[in-house]
Order: structure tokens, then C-alpha cells, then sequence
């Protein structure tokens, strides 16, 4: 998907120094590329065979509620701390930048038995490993992942049990010069970032 690549830009050192920052947002700044995408996404098998959606805070909420629609399955999130009200649980991961928290509303997950997992980008693997933790602890199953990018290098797909399917994956991402933005695909030079901010 040309278009949807060239949608999507990198920025050098946000939110942290040294840190190329991958936005999405383009994306859905453009409507006809949007709807192609998320009919594409939610004609998955991932998501053909869950009972429901689950979607990582929080730009995983922009592509997992417009799959939760088109595909009509329930869809519930994980979210980090603070945010969720009711019973909860919770579950801890690292990151190359520090620890997190994300938590899940406990009547929400227990009301359906198997979960496909949307997330905007897939790089180390962190978040996704978190929720799929809390997936399995409570007894549920895990149809697959379900990515718009995918950072290939990392290999953050090797630490899961479950199938992974990225609309973009990428074999390397850019180191930019300080305080500038490129279009995704303006570098010709394969480089190895120096770590990836996942919000």
C-alpha cells in the first residue's frame, strides 16, 4: 500500500533524544486511505476468528474501534494507569525507557472467551506481551496481532505464541538528523534506529 506508506512520518528525537518517533495520524487524515485499510484489517482471519477486539492505549483505539465496526465485534481496551474505572487488572512491563502499567476492566474481559490484539506499531513487542499476559492469565485465547507497522528488525514478533500480521512491515527504521521530519520514505539508506518511543 504505497499510499498508506507514504502517509505515515518519522520524527527525530520526540517524545525523547535519540528517539524516532513514528506517526500514523496521516493516515487518517485521509479518508479513502483509512477506509481501504480498516477493510482490509477487519477481513482478517485474526479478526474473523475472536469473539472480540481488544486495543492498546491509545492510537490503538483509532484503528481497533473502526475494525470493532466494519467487522461488528465487540471490541474492549487495555489502558494505562488512571484511566479505567471499576474492578481492574494489571499488569507490568518494561520498555527501554523505563516501566509501565496497563489494566483492563475484569467484567469486561471476562465476557468473551478469545481476542484478537490491535495496535498502530509493533517494535520490541512490550505492550503487546503485556496484554497478551493479561489475556492469558485469565484464561482467554488469543486469535492474533494485528499491526498497521511493524518494525522488522526487532523482532518483537518472536516473543509471541500467536500469529502476527502487519500491513507494513518494515525491514529498518530511520535515524534522523536532530529536529527534522521526513516523509517515511524519503531515506534510500538502511539504517538501525537507536530505540523506539511506543506510546
Amino acid at each position: 500500500m504505497k499510499k498508506l506508506d507514504s502517509l505515515i512520518k518519522t520524527y527525530s528525537d520526540f517524545p525523547k533524544k535519540g528517539i524516532a518517533f513514528k506517526d500514523v495520524l496521516g493516515i487518517i487524515q485521509d479518508s479513502e486511505v483509512f477506509r481501504q485499510l480498516i477493510l482490509n484489517m477487519s477481513s482478517n482471519e485474526i479478526i474473523k476468528n475472536s469473539e472480540a477486539i481488544i486495543s492498546i492505549d491509545a492510537r490503538g483505539f483509532i484503528f481497533g474501534s473502526a475494525i470493532s465496526f466494519q467487522a461488528s465485534k465487540p471490541m474492549i481496551v487495555a489502558r494505562k494507569p488512571g484511566k479505567l474505572p471499576g474492578k481492574l487488572i494489571h499488569e507490568k512491563y518494561s520498555l527501554e525507557y523505563g516501566n509501565d502499567t496497563l489494566s483492563i476492566q475484569s467484567e469486561a474481559l471476562g465476557k468473551f472467551n478469545s481476542y484478537a490484539i490491535v495496535d498502530d506499531l509493533l517494535a520490541t513487542g512490550g505492550t503487546v506481551d503485556c496484554v497478551a499476559r493479561l489475556i492469558h492469565k485469565n484464561g482467554k485465547k488469543i486469535t492474533g496481532l494485528l499491526t498497521v507497522i511493524e518494525l522488522m528488525e526487532l523482532n518483537g514478533r518472536s516473543r509471541f505464541d500467536f500469529s502476527v500480521d502487519s500491513t507494513i512491515p518494515r525491514s529498518f527504521a530511520v535515524v534522523l538528523p536532530a529536529s527534522k521530519e521526513i516523509s517515511s520514505e524519503s531515506s534510500p539508506v538502511k539504517l538501525v534506529f537507536r530505540s523506539i518511543w511506543k506510546l
